[in-house]
């Protein structure tokens, strides 16, 4: 025997507005305490990666 649950029982993720809400008020406190924002340029990443050179043969 099979027992239907409810989809209501499972917890809803919270609204958009509530969580942009949070994060402006998580910023607002770091800011507060003194912390600063950098701006970073469009396209710099922070991974440090070594280059891979993918060589094909036996060499």
């Amino acid at each position: 025997m099979r027992i239907k649950t409810s989809h209501s029982s499972t917890p809803k993720p919270p609204a958009a507005s509530t969580t942009r809400e949070d994060l402006e008020a998580q910023i607002a406190a770091f800011l507060k305490k003194g912390g600063e924002i950098q701006e970073i340029e469009r396209g710099v990443s922070a991974q440090v990666a070594p280059s891979r050179h993918i060589r094909i043969g036996n060499k």
